[in-house]
């Protein structure tokens, strides 16, 4: 059995347990301990602190963890990135009270900063060879500039709403983050062959992500026109209909493109557009 650390609270474990419930992967929610074991696959969750999650893996407390990129970076402990999961973004940046002039990096020598990530703020600061005292804290790093503890911050940016909260604004982009699979170096193989079955779900439910599948009735004369605008996996799925002048074209669309291709096939005369969600899609 694989036991997979997950963070216990907040954005990385609601998105942690959409993924692991779109690859029907049943674990109960309704009452969570520090272990719960997956009704229908081999594994089991360890619920822990984000920052505890990449020294879990390391040392094979746990056999996986999902954890933000910014957590693994900064512990800076020795495990395998599995697969970059492309949900919970966010970055790492630098901010200052927006009532500053910021005219580049330099502003920061000889400032104190305020973090809770000092292994990456000081490798960035040393890479561009500023001296700055790093003053690192836990908790709610974005007052520290308004209560007079630190001129500046490192900190997690999303929407950044929270430094327009507290009159600061990002002037540097240190790292962008996003949720890593890690896991345990010396995986066994029984272990190694779930793992893989893990992947194969996954990978399936994050190719049908933004993906629709799209069925219409198109002219057979307009067929040939209408399939050089369609980008499906492969080619369109072709089906006779009774009236011999029309047929049946299913294929598979991307969110980004939908709109200005469906647009294209109503001029071409396609009729019937039927459009249905993805759940999962295998290559």
């Amino acid at each position: 059995m694989l036991r997979i650390a997950v963070q216990s609270k907040g954005r990385l474990y609601e998105d942690t347990m959409n993924l692991l419930a779109e690859a029907d992967i049943k674990v109960s929610s309704f009452r969570r301990t520090l272990l719960v074991q997956s009704s229908n696959f081999p594994i089991e969750i360890l619920y822990l602190r984000d920052d505890d999650i990449p020294q879990s893996v390391a040392s094979g407390v746990a056999d996986l963890g999902i954890v933000g990129e910014n957590e693994f970076v900064e512990k800076g402990e020795e495990a395998d990135v599995l697969l970059r999961l492309g949900f919970s973004k966010c970055r790492l940046s630098l901010a200052i009270p927006k009532e500053h002039d910021y005219q580049g990096v330099e502003w920061f020598n000889g400032k104190k900063i305020a973090t809770s990530y000092p292994n990456i703020l000081r490798t960035f600061l040393e890479s561009k060879g500023i001296t700055a005292d790093i003053h690192e804290i836990t908790g709610s790093v974005e007052i520290s500039p308004g209560i007079g503890l630190a001129d500046a911050i490192f900190d997690i940016v999303s929407s950044g709403s929270t430094l327009v909260s507290n009159n600061l604004r990002e002037v540097e982009t240190v790292m962008n983050s996003e949720a890593l699979l890690i896991g345990y170096p010396l995986m066994d193989d029984d272990k190694s062959e779930i793992l893989q079955e893990m992947l194969f779900r996954i990978d399936a439910v994050r190719q049908a992500e933004d993906k629709k599948y799209v069925r219409m009735n198109v002219p057979r004369q307009r067929l040939d026109d209408i399939i050089k605008v369609l980008p499906g996996l492969k080619s369109p799925t072709i089906i006779p209909l009774a009236d011999d002048d029309w047929c049946s074209v299913h294929t598979v669309l991307g969110q980004k493109q939908f709109w200005e291709i469906i647009g294209k096939l109503k001029e071409m005369g396609a009729q019937g557009i039927l459009v249905t969600p993805i759940e999962k899609m295998i290559l």
